[in-house]
């Protein structure tokens, strides 16, 4: 027996921060094997955040005891997954930890194909409708060689196993190419799968204790990956329906329910979209689902146990913002200390620049975030506790986060209050009013009253044909947006700019906000201020750098 295996728990750490190393250093070439239509989470980033939480909770625990570690593993992989994958990838994980759970000695290779056997079904299970060439695959074909490999009646050491393992994984990989049209029209492999390669030779390099030879170590689709261009958009677990069919949002939460319950939630959620996975440990449940219909995936967990952790995605928009928030930094929260005040805000913001101006406007904590990256209900809450204040007011600045903000509202261990701003302009302009020194329910009051008196509106290309108000939107036009929908299209960017402030501006309007993010230009602010100066001269028009992706300019007028 190898020495490595001689203590199962050391042996399953150390394997685990292995695997973390190396998603980490090919996280990029995994993320550009996404290569499906339709914005979606990047694989690579997925399975690492998933990882992360994995050796987060290890570092929490006495790494000497085995059942310590296999439960670490198993929780801190469920409540870390993101996306698919990292929901897909936590259920292999449990199904290794369960069988090594059972161990009284060294680590055997009957054990440790049980464990691969057992994961692999479990990520079957969890997938509602599961596909061929994808993660799942990759992971049955690995499970599926050791298990013959020890149908062959004969002493099978542990290292020989994850040898064939690995290699059986990979030529399953390559395969995967020809499994799904997309695949093989972009000719790449599944990225999903490609991440799942380096737990296997985590496994194997940790039992060892030597390099991987020559002939497992060289990837044709890592040379592939680093080929192509531009930013992944969809893994191929999550392609369940044409783009005619799309289904905007990704709903992800965690649920503590009964196992009935959690079968009834399942069966409505069949009826409201796709790409669904339901995984659960100790009566926590990880769901994931893609929809058009936020409210009724949410409503359906409420309905079955008690909700928390809630992340909605904008699968269109998540690849650029995604990208903000690696750059902007893993931190999630400005912990920059404060005097203590009766009332503190905390506010969400999607740009350097953005960051800035709630900052100057006396916000005691910024949460990284915004329409794709909407951040998780700990994120808020771990912000409200930073505040140094009596109470707190949180702005969302987005739709999409309200629900989990108020939800963090109820778990904080002071008095907060929720405003429903659905835009960084919005929350500025409450902040008009904010008096740090008043009670939480004057400021409340005074905040709400400003902030919905404001009309705002917001410029972005358009991703495909859609209707407008007023009329047909082509793919790649540039279109300006209000509360009521498109409002205005067309190819040059300042001139939609300024049609869509003369569409929201009236006779009562006396001051013009104009929030330059990525894409803007000098030029086209100066054209955009020297339009509305002709037909609106008395209009006050101030220009603030947000540095927001996706939308070039956002646009307030009061």
């Amino acid at each position: 027996m190898v020495t490595k295996v001689q203590d199962p728990a050391a042996y399953l750490v150390e394997a685990l921060e292995l695997f973390r190393d190396l998603l980490a250093s090919h996280k990029a070439e995994i993320d550009r094997l996404n290569v499906f239509p339709v914005p979606d989470g990047d694989t690579g980033t997925n399975m690492t955040l998933t990882v992360n939480s994995v050796v987060s909770h290890l570092a929490g625990v006495d790494t000497t005891s085995l059942a310590e570690v296999t439960r670490a593993i198993s929780m801190g992989s469920l409540l870390g997954a993101r996306g698919n994958s990292g929901v897909i990838l936590s259920q292999l994980l449990k199904g290794i930890a369960e069988a090594f759970g059972a161990l009284n000695g060294p680590l055997s290779s009957v054990v440790l194909a049980e464990g691969l056997m057992r994961g692999s079904k479990l990520a079957d299970s969890a997938v509602l409708r599961p596909k061929e060439g994808t993660i799942l695959t990759v992971a049955r074909s690995g499970a599926k060689s050791a298990m013959a490999l020890l149908s062959q009646g004969r002493a099978v050491e542990v290292d020989e196993l994850l040898t064939e393992v690995l290699k059986e994984a990979r030529t399953a990989l390559i395969e995967t190419t020809n499994q799904l049209e997309q695949l093989k029209k972009a000719n790449v492999v599944d990225s999903g799968g490609a991440g799942l390669i380096y737990l296997f030779e985590a496994l194997l390099v940790t039992c060892t204790a030597e390099p991987l030879p020559a002939s497992l170590s060289s990837y044709s689709w890592l040379e592939r990956a680093k080929e192509l261009e531009g930013p992944s958009v969809l893994e191929a677990n999550d392609v369940e329906q044409s783009e005619e069919e799309e289904l905007r949002y990704e709903v992800m939460y965690l649920l503590e329910a009964e196992e009935p319950a959690v079968s009834a939630m399942k069966e409505v959620w069949a009826g409201l979209g796709d790409s669904i996975v339901v995984v659960g440990f100790d009566g926590i449940f990880n769901c994931h689902i893609h929809t058009n219909d936020i409210g009724a995936a949410i409503e359906a967990g409420i309905g079955s146990g008690q909700v928390r952790d809630i992340r909605v995605t904008d699968l269109r928009e998540q690849v650029e913002e995604e990208r903000w928030v690696r750059v902007a930094g893993d931190e999630a929260v400005d912990k920059q200390p404060t005097p203590r005040v009766k009332t503190a805000v905390v506010a969400v913001a999607n740009g350097e620049g953005l960051k800035r101006i709630f900052v100057s406007m006396r916000v005691n904590q910024v949460v990284l975030g915004g329409q794709s990256m909407n951040p998780s209900t700990k994120d808020l809450l771990d912000a409200i506790s930073a505040c140094n204040a009596d109470s707190v007011i949180v702005l969302p600045n987005n739709s999409n986060i309200i629900a989990s903000a108020k939800v963090a509202s109820t778990l904080a261990g002071l008095p907060v209050k929720v405003m429903a701003t659905t835009n960084v302009l919005e929350g500025f302009s409450a902040l008009m009013e904010y008096d740090p020194d008043a009670s939480l329910e004057e400021n409340f009051e005074s905040m709400s009253s400003v902030a919905t008196q404001l009309k705002v509106g917001e410029v972005t290309r358009a991703v495909r044909d859609s209707e407008g108000i007023h009329g047909h939107v082509l793919a790649g036009q540039w279109i300006g947006l209000s509360q009521s929908g498109i409002e205005v299209c067309g190819d040059l960017l300042p001139d939609v700019v300024i049609m869509l402030i003369k569409s929201l501006l009236g006779d009562g309007h006396e001051i013009l906000t104009l929030i330059e993010g990525e894409g803007s230009s000098l030029a086209a602010t100066r054209a955009i201020k020297e339009a509305v100066e002709v037909d609106h001269p008395n209009l006050i028009i101030e220009v603030h750098y947000g540095g927001q992706p996706l939308y070039p300019y956002l646009v307030g007028v009061e």
